[in-house]
């Protein structure tokens, strides 16, 4: 199943309903987003600095991760880049396919 990293800031009103319900609930709520997606929760953290939370969760397909972004986004209480990850077998299997590519100006 493929895994994806989602950077998670939060607008004024969800930093307010952190406040409110604290961070247990935030994970609590994720979890179960994403397993009525039909995937699973591997980690979450909040953090400091350009995100306020790191969520790395799998799901099943790319229409699935784009779907739950634009349920975040909608929500109006957070904004997030959701990045595709590899594992280190999926990229020896990258570096085998041959691809044909023209730099720009050549």
């Amino acid at each position: 199943m493929p895994k994806y990293l989602l950077n998670v800031s939060y607008t004024a009103e969800g930093v307010k309903g952190v406040l409110k319900d604290g961070g247990s609930k935030r994970r609590t709520v994720a979890r179960e987003a994403v397993e009525r997606a039909g995937g699973t929760l591997e980690a979450f953290y909040f953090a400091f600095g350009k995100s306020d939370a790191v969520v790395i969760v799998d799901l099943p397909d790319p229409q699935t991760a784009a779907a739950l972004s634009l349920v975040l986004a909608a929500s109006g209480a957070v904004t997030s880049t959701t990045t595709v990850l590899l594992t280190p077998e999926e990229i020896d299997a990258a570096v085998k396919k041959s691809m044909p590519y023209t730099p720009p100006g050549r």
